[in-house]
């Protein structure tokens, strides 16, 4: 009996003793963070754009006074919450039953999927940035060729409309609307610096908005706005390229966690159908058993967490 209770006291020690040593890296990082003075003052631009970022996506709108899109909130349709909610609880409920083959708890593990539409939402966020940074990209390359060859910003502008619609024939494209409406606003008597301002702080992208922060300031002081926009282009591409390379490296990673994480469901499941008498102790009420289970599958939720974790690279 000693020998049974062992992981279950060995296993929160482990957990807890993990869990304070993040708790104390986390802690290190930030007093080191601290005692960095070297990192130059944000202009005036960073800070509005940050101060308006950390408004609630209503006091945004209002702020801005904007109804174009904001890249930095997802709103999912009912629609499309229903069918992750039911989704998310039709797998949840499923691994409830597996785990404990009672319905009324796979009911309460299957109302967990009421959360994950929330969950999806930040997903389809992020997807939705990462594809419009990749379109800024190529818009900003065609940007600088333009600018390189003699034409004016504003006819710059108007001709990567053109080259977007070459790359991009789908007319709903993220970028080729946005460029769309600064050549819109600019043609109804709106500055060009406006209206590149505008979508760099509804985009919420780091990238977008230090381009507007230079493009801003080379209009504003009288720089050399081609080279500046040239060697932005350059910086932005290969900061691109290395994400786009860091996301290859660890593409087979990511598919082998997911694969370990479905493992002990599919071991589970074989051994249920195939050696019932086996596994019956454990989901044996009163008993030992069914705490077990409810610790293995705790574990086996922190794993899968930990490995997303683990594989969210920033560059």
């Amino acid at each position: 009996m000693n020998a049974d209770l062992l992981p279950l006291i060995l296993v929160p020690i482990l957990v807890g003793f993990y869990i304070y040593v993040v708790v104390s890296r986390k802690k290190k990082e930030k007093e080191e963070a601290a005692k960095i003075d070297t990192i130059p003052e944000p202009s005036a631009f960073a800070k509005r754009v940050k101060a308006l970022r950390s408004l609630s996506p209503k006091e945004f709108r209002n702020a801005t006074e904007s109804h174009l899109t904001n890249y930095g909130d997802y709103r999912l349709s009912l629609k499309q919450y229903l069918f992750y909610a039911i989704l998310a609880g039709a797998v949840l409920y499923f691994i409830g039953f597996l785990f404990y083959e009672n319905i009324i708890l796979a009911g309460i593990v299957a109302s967990g999927g009421l959360f994950y539409p929330k969950i999806q939402r930040k997903i389809l966020l992020s997807k939705r940035k990462e594809k419009l940074s990749l379109q800024f990209k190529e818009a900003i390359a065609s940007l600088s060729s333009s600018l390189a060859a003699g034409r004016s910003i504003e006819n710059s502008f108007r001709e990567v409309v053109n080259d977007l619609k070459l790359l991009y024939p789908d007319p709903n494209t993220y970028i080729i609307k946005e460029f769309e409406i600064i050549n819109r606003r600019v043609e109804n008597g709106e500055t060009i610096e406006r209206a590149i301002e505008d979508f760099a702080i509804r985009s919420d992208i780091e990238d977008v908005i230090n381009f507007a922060d230079v493009f801003l300031t080379c209009k504003r002081t009288g720089g050399n706005l081609v080279e500046v926009i040239r060697r932005t282009s350059d910086v932005i591409s290969e900061k691109i390229e290395i994400q786009q390379e860091v996301q290859v490296m660890i593409a087979q990673k990511k598919f082998e966690s997911r694969i370990l994480a479905v493992a002990p469901l599919g071991m589970i499941a074989l051994l249920k159908y195939s050696a019932a008498d086996y596994l019956n102790p454990m989901y044996t009420w009163p008993g030992a058993g069914p705490l077990i289970m409810t610790i293995c599958l705790g574990i086996l939720v922190f794993s899968f967490w930990l490995s997303q974790k683990i594989m969210n690279v920033k560059v």
